[in-house]
């Protein structure tokens, strides 16, 4: 007959209400394990540190330090359950012989020991991936590191080889996509760096148009400002056709896509494009470079909404993730495009940092304060 749980007080265990269904599923494997400490060795692949709670991990741990009572014994003599209260104290002192007898009552059925500890091991890969996430957030939000890209790329590598480890633990199956509302993109970064780099990019790229032609890794979504976007559409149009290049023929062009409208005059447009400073491909890795640790951010963002969300399973968490994972793979393969080719090898090339000779510091805008508005 299963056991029906009982109503009870934890002892100092619990940080805080509400407890959560793997609360639960930890207390019922450590109650099957008490009752039947033989069942230890068919749970092969937990470890104490997968428990959410701290005590209930010391605690199985402790079970783990010696050999299992011969279970004719265990029946009438408890000295196993003093020998692993006695083991498990110092890294848990709220421990009582009170507790252990509560685990046991409120396991319901020892023979599902198994299936609790699938359940604990879902719930710290849970964590374990909301943990990757956020440590990828922080990079790619952090200014202080000397290559921020570099370091972002190192963090999707670690992402990327817990979530291959994951999916070897965890099976498949049907409606593999969490079905999590997503919240929109994070909005981007428009602040006066990023749209100077822009618009230098703009200017350099009009005054020196055949670099565009190497310079297929910079998109149009790369852009901070929409605007500046779809000029950069119109130069590599340009370019590509081989038609001329300069503020005039950019205007017509712009025209024709509709990028003239009352907060862009043509007069704007064309102060704009008419300021050349250094090289279009040391600005257009400027650009790439904060694109790829946006993306990186929003991913990350992606990823802890997944986890957030207790309905998804491990294999939704790892189908999930993968996809969201998918558009910042396109784009580091599009930023290690503006490295050198390193020597045969089998590890990833690490994005170079800009030459600074390309171009000087990075100067204010040059142009006047009317094309400085339309960019807004």
């Amino acid at each position: 007959m299963p056991r029906t749980p009982e109503s009870y007080e934890d002892v100092d265990l619990d940080d805080a209400p509400p407890l959560q269904p793997v609360h639960y599923a930890e207390q019922a494997l450590l109650g099957a394990l008490l009752l039947d400490p033989h069942r230890l060795e068919t749970i092969t692949t937990l470890e104490p540190g997968h428990f959410g709670n701290p005590a209930h991990g010391a605690l199985f741990a402790a079970m783990r330090t010696g050999p299992a009572p011969d279970p004719e014994l265990h029946i009438k003599d408890p000295a196993w359950l003093n020998t692993v209260l006695d083991a498990a104290r110092p890294e848990a002192p709220g421990l009582n012989a009170s507790y252990l007898h509560t685990l046991i009552q409120v396991c319901p059925w020892p023979q599902h020991a198994a299936t609790y500890a699938r359940m604990i091991r879902a719930d710290h890969a849970r964590r374990m991936l909301r943990m990757h996430a956020e440590s990828l957030a922080q990079t790619a939000a952090d200014a202080t590191l000397p290559n921020p890209a570099v370091a972002v790329i190192a963090q999707v590598d670690t992402l990327t080889r817990y979530l291959e480890d994951l999916a070897g633990q965890f099976a498949p199956h049907p409606g593999s996509l969490p079905r999590t509302p997503l919240l929109p993109p994070p909005p981007r970064d428009t602040d006066e760096e990023a749209l100077d780099e822009e618009r230098l990019l703009l200017a350099s790229a009009t005054a020196h148009p055949n670099e565009l032609k190497t310079m297929r890794w910079l998109e149009a979504d790369d852009f901070a400002l929409p605007l500046h976007g779809q000029l950069f559409l119109c130069l590599t149009s340009l370019a590509h056709r081989g038609d001329p290049v300069d503020a005039i023929t950019v205007l017509w062009e712009a025209q024709h896509r509709g990028l003239l409208t009352t907060d862009v005059a043509p007069a704007d447009l064309m102060a704009l494009v008419s300021t050349p400073v250094g090289s279009p491909e040391h600005w257009g890795e400027r650009i790439l470079h904060r694109a790829l640790l946006r993306q990186a951010h929003a991913v990350a963002g992606r990823i802890e909404t997944f986890t957030d969300d207790p309905a998804n399973t491990p294999h939704q968490l790892i189908t999930g993730s993968r996809r969201a994972l998918a558009d910042l793979t396109a784009l580091r393969a599009r930023w290690q495009r503006t490295a050198p080719q390193p020597p045969s090898t089998a590890r990833p090339r690490a994005p170079r940092t800009p030459v600074s000779s390309r171009a000087g510091p990075l100067p204010r805008a040059a142009a006047p304060a009317t094309a400085a508005r339309a960019t807004r």
